[in-house]
C-alpha cells in the first residue's frame, strides 16, 4: 500500500482514502496560502462594499430617504464600488450596496432605497 502524505507538512495521512491533508489545520494553511494574491485584492474591495453599505444604512433607516454627494463623500463613500446595477424600464440607474440602493437625482443628491427581494 502506497504511503500518502499530507500536501502542506508531508506527514502520513491516517484515514479515509482521498484525504490530502493530516488535519485541519494544514488544510486551512494550504488553501490560505494558495488563495493570499486573490484574497487581498477581494478583502479590499469587499471592505469598500462594506463601509459604501453601512454609509448608505445610516442615511436609510427607514427605506425610503435622500442624502446629498457631498454628504456621502465626505463619509468617504467611494462611487466607483457597488454589487449590482438595476435599470428601470423608463432607464433609470440604481445602484446597489449590497441591497441598500441609490439613484441619482438632481442637483447632486441621490434617492436612496433597499431592495426587500435582495436574495430570492
Amino acid at each position: 500500500m502506497e504511503s500518502r502524505q499530507c500536501l502542506e507538512c508531508g506527514e502520513p495521512i491516517i484515514g479515509r482514502v482521498d484525504k490530502k491533508f493530516c488535519s485541519d489545520l494544514c488544510r486551512n494553511a494550504y488553501n490560505n496560502s494558495r488563495n493570499r494574491d486573490k484574497t487581498n485584492l477581494m478583502r479590499k474591495v469587499n471592505g469598500i462594499l462594506r463601509k459604501n453599505r453601512m454609509i448608505l444604512e445610516a442615511h436609510n433607516p427607514d427605506g425610503k430617504g435622500k442624502v446629498s454627494k457631498a454628504q456621502l463623500l465626505k463619509e468617504g463613500f467611494d462611487f466607483s464600488y457597488f454589487t449590482n446595477l438595476y435599470i428601470t424600464k423608463a432607464g433609470k440607474q440604481y445602484f446597489f450596496c449590497y441591497e441598500q440602493g441609490y439613484l441619482p437625482i438632481e442637483n447632486d443628491y441621490f434617492a436612496l432605497v433597499i431592495k426587500k427581494d435582495y436574495i430570492d
